[in-house]
């Protein structure tokens, strides 16, 4: 057994997150009679103020969310579109770039994050955005504790900063920038929030958090950002200076769509995740994969279990470079790719031995898939460019991630799974107005309208971005995610599988070592795939990695604490709640009563 820590139980409710003051809050807003939609919306926002470079109020953040009165369960998709500007003739004609840069201003999306916390708060919270809003503005104004991580971060990119984005200068380097352990302030930030709580005012609690949506995406914050972009070119992760295409009109004209969720029943326990504009389906469809193995009978800690979940994972993460895309732009096929049929043909794929290939399935009626064959190569221009790609993941060790999350269950079962992300300090430059910069994940679509994940204005990049909920027996069970680009549905299979299989506790599949591929081409600047590589952390015993390495695997064995920032929470029948959190990075914490 492997227990850093006791899994938190309680009655009451429980919240779990990637930072204990964001954990905190959540826990605060529970106390004073919130439900769970309205302790995630505030520990979002205060996710923002004291993990800056992870993600902040630019980025995206999509939300799945069970409803405990209908015993529903829904999407809200934060995730931002595409500007009407941002085109392959603009980016790859105009530009005569072949890959959307991985930094700058140029790869920015409609900002999601703020509507999809207003839509949360709108349709399932009870309280007022002020009053939610409030903690996060104190952090703002009066300083957070900066962990290491941000200011390890910082230092990435402070000759950038220094010599080309100005704006991010004045911000984050200011008397010499924060220092690890101190209290550093935004008061910028808690400058805009004030404003549009004021500007958003009204008697009735509906009709303020519209006003603060139309505010942020019609008034003041929609124009400042329309302004910075129509006046500056920003280095970019290509070397050269771009200027953005984000317009106050792209803003005005987005709001976060609330979907169904994808969901496939693996052993019994259904799992949700958002559409195939996200990797989430490539959890499932690893999952249906691993249907047909006994993972029971295998060692959760061994090689065999360790080689058939890379090896269905590789399957799955094909079929996501294959197929997946905005379906409000393409038709993704997920029920022949969930389909017993299609698995039981894939599965036959597994054998004894590492596959170094990508493998993308072929369905009836469809082009043979495409496959990026140039992903290997690229690895040669992935240098120290500050900023790109998963920046604490690929930067600063795999212990970090580019992303946060929080899990919620309050005392009437309600629950939240949110995934904020991008915006995060290094990816662009700060808007000088508001104290904050823009999301950058229009890296992950390719320049080739024809493909899924194609660029096309008004379309979504498909994000690395999986929150996820787990149902059992028609009820919801359990709440969980982690950051990690790539890994984020690779450390939740591992983590699942041990649970439904293994019979560990939520704290336990966290603890235990973990791993991941990075067999296939990355979704962040520059695309780059390692085919066979295996990375385990440095607990597993040597023999297992010996033993991954004689299958064919290229092994890389990572530090002993260096996979994952997962967290979770779950609802039993008798009315206890349990949650667990990431030990490694010591900030993620549990707390419930």
């Amino acid at each position: 057994m492997f227990l850093t820590r006791p899994e938190i139980a309680g009655t009451f409710g429980v919240a779990a997150s990637t930072h204990w003051t964001a954990t905190a809050v959540a826990m605060a807003v529970l106390e004073r009679g919130g439900n769970a939609a309205d302790a995630a919306v505030a520990a979002g926002f205060v996710l923002q103020v004291v993990e800056p470079h992870l993600n902040g109020p630019g980025g995206d953040c999509p939300i799945i969310v069970h409803d405990a009165k209908t015993n529903a369960q829904s999407v809200i998709c934060g995730q931002g579109v595409a500007p009407a500007g941002l085109s392959v003739a603009h980016v790859k004609g105009h530009l005569g770039l072949d890959l959307v840069p991985g930094t700058g201003l140029l790869p920015a999306m409609v900002p999601g994050n703020f509507d999809a916390f207003a839509t949360l708060l709108r349709d399932h919270g009870t309280m007022r955005l002020p009053d939610l809003l409030a903690y996060a503005i104190g952090y703002a104004q009066n300083g957070a504790h900066m962990v290491p991580r941000v200011v390890a971060t910082l230092e990435t990119v402070r000759p950038l900063f220094e010599a080309e984005w100005p704006t991010s200068a004045a911000l984050w380097l200011r008397d010499g920038g924060p220092r690890p352990g101190a209290l550093w302030a935004n008061p910028t930030l808690a400058a805009t929030w004030t404003r549009v709580l004021k500007e958003a005012a009204r008697p009735d609690r509906l009709d303020e958090i519209e006003a603060a949506r139309n505010v942020w995406y019609k008034g003041f914050v929609a124009e400042a950002i329309g302004r910075f972009f129509a006046s500056t070119e920003a280095l970019d992760a290509s070397g050269r200076r771009h200027r953005g295409v984000l317009t106050a009109d792209d803003m005005a004209a987005w709001r976060a769509p609330v979907e169904a969720p994808a969901a496939y029943t693996y052993r019994g326990h259904t799992v949700l995740k958002a559409g195939a504009w996200s990797q989430g389906p490539a959890h499932l469809q690893t999952l249906a994969l691993l249907q047909g193995f006994d993972i029971a009978g295998m060692d959760p800690l061994g090689e065999q279990y360790i080689h058939t979940i890379i090896e269905c994972m590789k399957l799955a993460w094909a079929d996501r470079e294959a197929f997946y895309g905005d379906p409000n732009f393409c038709d993704v096929p997920l029920n022949q790719l969930l389909s017993e049929e299609y698995n039981i043909a894939r599965r036959a794929l597994v054998t004894d031995e590492a596959s170094l290939v990508l493998r993308p399935g072929r369905l009836p009626d469809r082009d043979t898939p495409w496959v990026d064959h140039g992903a290997e190569a690229r690895a040669a221009i992935l240098t120290s460019a500050p900023g790109v790609g998963e920046p604490t993941v690929a930067r600063l060790g795999a212990s970090g991630g580019d992303t946060c999350h929080l899990d919620v269950i309050d005392r009437w079962g309600n629950m939240v799974s949110v995934t904020p992300s991008g915006g995060w300090l290094q990816s662009s430059p700060a808007v000088p107005e508001l104290g904050f910069c823009l999301g950058t994940r229009g890296q992950m679509f390719w320049l080739d309208e024809n493909l899924p994940n194609g660029l096309k204005p008004g379309k979504r990049p498909r994000t690395t971005l999986s929150p996820g909920m787990v149902l059992r027996d028609g009820k919801a069970w359990m709440s969980f995610g982690t950051p990690g680009g790539e890994q984020q549905d690779q450390w939740q299979t591992v983590m699942l599988t041990r649970m439904v299989d293994h019979a560990m506790g939520i704290q336990e599949a966290i603890d235990a070592p973990s791993f991941h591929s990075e067999h296939w081409p990355s979704s962040f600047w520059p695309r780059v795939a390692r085919p066979g590589k295996a990375v385990v952390e440095g607990r597993f015993p040597p023999e297992v990695a010996a033993a991954l390495e004689a299958r064919g695997h290229r092994m890389t064995v990572g530090g002993d604490w260096s996979e994952g920032r997962l967290s979770g929470a779950r609802l039993e029948p008798d009315g206890q709640m349990f949650a667990g959190a990431n030990p490694r990075g010591m900030q993620g914490y549990a707390a419930g009563r």
